[in-house]
């Protein structure tokens, strides 16, 4: 058995992140990083863009070459899942190997929602979209005049949907809730969303759930709640994620919609840290988890810090981005509890802003990078803008700064 050194569980964005700052903050003991992949650290984000649509080289997804971790003395173990955590012991098994650790970091990051085997979820031809392996698998299916049927009109959905489009392929979605993005934005992005992929020929059927996937074997269609039969070639499942807090539960870790963390990252083991999708986190009275990449770098470098004793609390700066066909969108904020959107019209670039009472909340910024870049100064100064700006297209944004 190998003793001590701080041990990083989960090969993704966050562990890649976390490793890197221990190294640039002047730790000098011994790091190792597990992952379960064969593969080295990469970006998710371009799996279900540049990469499926055959743009993007596999080693360009790579967080950083994997000389990296050798030239940083980091011990990188691929394809290695970890079998359980010993907390008493301070001990990581993987199969019968045994590893010591001084300080033990939870970067899982979540697993893909799935649906049912006994609808149909585990046909030939259904796919999540997570992994690289996901990816991989599915890539083959996209030859232009098939048909592919979309499960979930969240991020993932949509942007499967555009890459399928741009591909040649027939695109059905389907979404339980009454419109697509109803968990993540308000009504006026659902609207702005639909249209743009109804011009591009996908057909989005609202409001109505799936009953069951149909075929032999392999996947043929669907039956959706309301009778409706669809014919497929292949399905797409974008239903979710949920945390991946197997191993954490196994250790006897406080769990709360993910790993349980407080303000700086420890988990109820005082030698247990955990960041990125896999946790949970105080934030304005509250505990959120938050699915982004930007969280997962900066909760992870800040947990780094932690772990060398800086002992400072992480206080998030939400933003996400989506890339569907020509559109990007970027948001800054967390829209939660919002009660009215500000909507700021234009041809090319249209923003929707969002208030609770006179608090600006956030922002959803629809090929407006500029609208995006000041809803995060303002947001990170703490101030409100004057919707009646923001509503008239002529009014020169900058004057909210001032």
């Amino acid at each position: 058995m190998s003793m001590s050194g701080i041990v990083v569980i989960g090969a993704g964005q966050a562990g890649a992140s976390l490793v890197a700052k221990l190294r640039a903050l002047g730790h000098a003991g011994a790091i190792t990083l597990i992952g379960d992949e064969p593969v080295p650290p990469y970006q998710r984000p371009p799996l279900s863009k540049g990469y499926l649509k055959g743009e993007m080289a596999l080693e360009r997804l790579f967080l950083r070459p994997e000389s990296f971790y050798a030239d940083q003395d980091i011990t990188l173990k691929l394809g290695s899942p970890v079998t359980g955590i010993d907390p008493a012991a301070r001990q990581v098994y993987l199969g019968d190997m045994v590893l010591g650790y001084d300080q033990l970091a939870l970067t899982t990051g979540a697993v893909p929602r799935l649906l049912p085997a006994g609808i149909g979820g585990a046909l030939d031809g259904v796919y999540p979209v997570r992994r690289l392996a996901d990816i991989d698998a599915m890539a083959p299916e996209f030859r232009p005049g098939r048909r592919v049927l979309i499960v979930g009109g969240g991020y993932i959905g949509l942007e499967a949907a555009a890459v399928a489009r741009q591909r040649g392929l027939a695109v059905t979605l389907i979404e339980a809730a009454p419109r697509i993005l109803q968990r993540v934005a308000a009504p006026e992005t659902s609207d702005y969303m639909r249209a743009l992929h109804a011009a591009q020929g996908v057909r989005i059927i609202e409001d109505c759930a799936l009953a069951r996937l149909t075929g032999e074997g392999r996947v043929d269609g669907a039956e959706l709640a309301d009778g409706q039969r669809l014919s497929a070639d292949f399905v797409i499942m974008g239903i979710g994620i949920t945390p991946d807090s197997v191993l954490a539960r196994g250790a006897g870790l406080v769990l709360d919609n993910g790993i349980a963390v407080d303000e700086m990252g420890r988990t109820s083991d005082p030698h247990v840290w955990a960041a990125g999708d896999c946790a949970s986190f105080p934030y304005q009275g509250g505990r959120i988890r938050l699915e982004s990449v930007q969280n997962a770098i900066d909760q992870a470098e800040a947990v780094a810090a932690n772990m060398l004793g800086a002992d400072t609390g992480y206080v998030p700066q939400p933003w996400f981005w989506s890339d569907q066909y020509d559109l990007k969108l970027q948001i800054a904020g967390l829209n939660t509890g919002y009660d009215h959107v500000v909507v700021r019209p234009g041809a090319a670039a249209q923003s929707h802003w969002y208030y609770a009472g006179d608090r600006f909340l956030a922002v959803d910024a629809m090929n407006d990078p500029r609208a995006f870049m000041l809803g995060k100064r303002l947001l990170a100064a703490g101030r409100s803008p004057d919707p009646a700006v923001l509503a008239d297209p002529g009014a020169d944004l900058k004057t909210l700064l001032a």
